[in-house]
């Protein structure tokens, strides 16, 4: 049952384009994967809750049921489901949560947040990276990531073309995909995942035209990125563009800077693309120091607050889901009651701030430095090895390398939380077969 990674050149997204049977045969198998992508067009009900808090959509339940067809293989199969290294690379982040949960104040209230993490971190990017088998088969879920921000920034554009997105400034403008106005991150992650994918593909060694069709595919999920107005997710997204293009080579990096800058322009400054509101939301990425508005002073305030809880439990920190029950006691008065939500179909609500909006601050208050170590150093392990084996196949190891840096980046701006939580286990899956599954030479 130990998955390979072959050096055929036999897949879209590094070689040949596939016969459509076969592609429809490999959607077959990958279905339970793929059903996890395409259950988030549900709607959840629990919001855009952070930190270890779960929302219980049906994407959630498509994962764990992942977990158990996964798991029914492995046992039918009778070999060794996973190589060392992934077992221990995959299942690092456990010790720390577990050691965070035994030795919180309050170990029942933690223990949804063990089920969260262990789903989201441990068992999820496990059964993905089980189940996919070749590079043919990662090539059908990165397109299908793609497929999914093309259907979710389409979903965006018409919000803000029509005014039924979520509130901004007092519009209805920004474009939320169905996540809603209480996961006003859901869309911005999907598109940027979709883009920083599709970037890969189009840097790649693929035939012309599946570089090319990548190459479309990213210039339109620009759009919806845009008029996201996430700058955590604008600034992820061209630092992990930026590394994807140096690894395929200086001459092409500067060409296709130069094109995306040029693109920029004509969609932003020609074709008035949400240009003021634009202009002003990339300025407040260089005025959060010296004029912060309320939404950055409250992250300031809650990163804070999260150092004073590492700070009285350093080594396993306040225990999971705990950053709610010490935020007030540890915080200074200047963070605001909760930041407002309206719009997309939803009336005007109060959304609680309930996480400092920085995954490695959370980890680090509610599981201390044992946690940190375990699940940053899970990550980093996944990121060299996606890098190690990019004579293995460029594409791959671009498309890996760049998921992995957007992520890690993006956790200094934001954490989990919200529906769109399950997906990033899904690409730290796809990631996770690239750097970890055992080589076979063809």
């Amino acid at each position: 049952m130990a998955t390979a990674v072959t050096t055929a050149p036999a897949a879209p997204v590094a070689g040949e384009t596939a016969d459509v049977r076969e592609w429809v045969h490999r959607a077959g198998a990958l279905s339970p994967v793929l059903a996890v992508i395409a259950l988030l067009l549900v709607p959840g009900g629990g919001g855009a809750q952070g930190g270890t808090g779960g929302t219980g959509t049906v994407a959630d339940a498509a994962s764990g049921l992942l977990v158990v067809i996964c798991l029914v293989r492995v046992l039918r199969g009778g070999a060794r489901p996973l190589t060392r290294a992934a077992a221990v690379v995959l299942g690092l982040p456990v010790l720390g949560i577990c050691l965070a949960a035994i030795t919180s104040n309050d170990p029942a209230a933690s223990l949804p947040g063990v089920a969260r993490y262990v789903q989201i971190f441990v068992l999820v990017p496990a059964a993905v990276l089980l189940t996919i088998r070749d590079r043919r088969d990662f090539a059908v879920v990165a397109w299908g990531l793609v497929s999914f921000a093309l259907l979710q920034g389409a979903v965006g554009v018409v919000q803000y073309l029509t005014g039924t997105g979520a509130s901004y400034q007092g519009e209805d403008i920004r474009a939320v995909g169905t996540f809603g106005a209480t996961d006003v991150m859901g869309m911005a992650t999907v598109v940027a995942y979709g883009m920083v994918v599709a970037a890969g593909i189009a840097l790649g060694s693929a035939p012309g035209r599946t570089r090319t069709a990548a190459l479309v595919c990213a210039c339109l999920l620009f759009v919806p990125l845009v008029l996201s107005f996430s700058r955590g997710a604008w600034i992820a997204t061209v630092l992990a563009c930026g590394i994807q293009l140096l690894l395929s080579g200086p001459r092409r990096a500067a060409r296709v800077a130069l094109a995306a800058g040029a693109l920029g322009v004509v969609l932003v400054g020609g074709l008035g693309i949400g240009s003021a509101m634009v202009k002003e939301r990339v300025a407040s990425i260089t005025q959060v120091a010296a004029a912060p508005d309320q939404s950055v002073t409250d992250r300031y305030t809650m990163w804070a607050a999260a150092g004073r809880m590492w700070r009285s439990e350093p080594v396993t920190g306040v225990g999971l889901k705990g950053f709610p029950a010490y935020r007030d006691s540890n915080a200074s008065l200047a963070l605001s009651s909760g930041s407002d939500t309206a719009g997309a179909g939803a009336g005007f609500a109060r959304q609680p701030l309930l996480s400092p909006h920085n995954m490695y601050l959370l980890v680090l208050s509610e599981q201390g430095l044992v946690g940190l170590l375990a699940l940053a150093g899970s990550w980093v392990a996944l990121l060299v090895g996606a890098l190690r084996r990019w004579r293995l196949g460029a594409d791959c190891a671009l498309v890996a390398a760049g998921l992995l840096a957007w992520q890690l980046i993006d956790f200094f701006y934001a954490d989990i939380g919200g529906p769109s939580t399950v997906l990033m286990s899904v690409v730290l899956g796809l990631a996770a077969w690239w750097a970890l599954a055992e080589v076979r030479r063809a």
